[in-house]
């Protein structure tokens, strides 16, 4: 879908390029996205082989051998399973002309050159992903310690327990309740969408 003509006319080489919203419906990460469950694209690069499509939801990669080639491998992570870190924006040296983001998603390490003329845009990708990577692991500490204080005050009621009668009682009581807490817990500190996050410090 994504042709010789759009190619031309945004100027795509091997380095990447930033692509505007209006020709988000010109790349082919386009129609990968759960435009159905509300998922949109919010920040999009792409090189001749390649495209990089950050979404409220996901990073979708579009993964291209060479630009010769039409074979395609299409990647998803979203940010919720694939936790952001190791997030590094390189400048350009005076004869370089490209900038470099990096970023680790889960285990897999991300390196995007991008034409220097984007710097402004990245800067604002960075920013994103520095928050995103903020919030996910902080969640996670927020997780684990309700779990912790799950664990303990389960071993503290069990040892309360007198009589057999009202352990059957007791256990189903205290069961249900701990999975009603730790179900209101999960949906508080595990968050699938950041729009607001990229609504607020992405600038296309």
């Amino acid at each position: 879908m994504f042709g010789k003509v759009a190619s031309d006319v945004l100027g795509l080489s091997d380095v990447g390029s930033v692509i505007k919203p209006a020709d988000y419906d010109k790349v082919d990460a386009d129609d990968y996205v759960l435009h159905e469950d509300n998922e949109k694209i919010f920040f999009l690069i792409k090189s001749k082989s390649d495209e990089y499509c950050f979404t409220n939801r996901a990073l979708i990669h579009v993964d291209g051998t060479s630009a010769a080639s039409k074979k395609r491998t299409l990647r998803r992570y979203d940010y919720s399973t694939y936790h952001i870190s190791n997030v590094i924006l390189e400048t350009a040296g005076t004869m370089d002309l490209d900038v470099e983001i990096k970023f680790t998603m889960g285990n897999v390490q991300y390196s995007i050159d991008v034409h220097k003329k984007h710097l402004e845009e990245l800067k604002d990708l960075y920013k994103a992903l520095i928050k995103i990577a903020e919030i996910t692991r902080e969640n996670a500490i927020a997780m684990d310690y309700a779990k912790q204080s799950l664990d303990l005050a389960s071993s503290t009621l069990g040892r309360h327990v007198r009589t057999e009668g009202a352990l059957v009682e007791q256990f189903k009581e205290l069961n249900q309740a701990a999975f009603s807490w730790l179900m209101d817990t999960r949906k508080q500190y595990s968050i699938k969408d950041f729009g607001f996050v990229f609504e607020r410090y992405i600038n296309n």
